[in-house]
């Protein structure tokens, strides 16, 4: 038992193999799909929460403000937005989003149970009216 957990250590601890990656017919196979770029647009299903540690840093904002006007455009009138507790950055950009987008009613930090400080819940006002980000 120890031996195979040892070879199987050994072969996920060495580097990688590299020779070949630059021959002919060394890349993904026929008709796989490119891998996406900085410029592609990745459709992402809109529900009641949202996890920004998945984004750049530089796009929070862009994708905070998309996000709400799409949630109230779908009907939620309470959404959670995770941005994490770190130092607090991402934090003060998705509260400084908040504080001016038309679609916010309210905003604070959610229970401690739905991920305290390093989440904030907030309230959309109803579909209608001025709907621009």
């Amino acid at each position: 038992m120890l031996r195979r957990l040892r070879e199987w250590l050994d072969r996920a601890l060495s580097p990688p193999d590299l020779a070949g990656l630059d021959a002919p017919g060394a890349g993904p196979p026929e008709g796989a799909p490119e891998p996406p770029g900085d410029d592609d647009v990745v459709v992402m299903p809109i529900e009641d929460a949202i996890d920004l540690h998945t984004f750049a840093p530089r796009d929070v904002a862009s994708v905070v403000e998309e996000y709400l006007h799409e949630a109230q455009l779908r009907g939620f009138r309470e959404v959670r937005i995770i941005h994490g507790r770190g130092k607090g950055v991402q934090r003060r950009v998705v509260r400084a989003v908040l504080s001016r987008h038309p679609a916010v009613d309210g905003f604070r930090d959610a229970p401690a149970s739905r991920g305290g400080w390093g989440a904030t819940l907030v309230w959309l006002k109803p579909a209608g009216g001025d709907l621009a980000p």
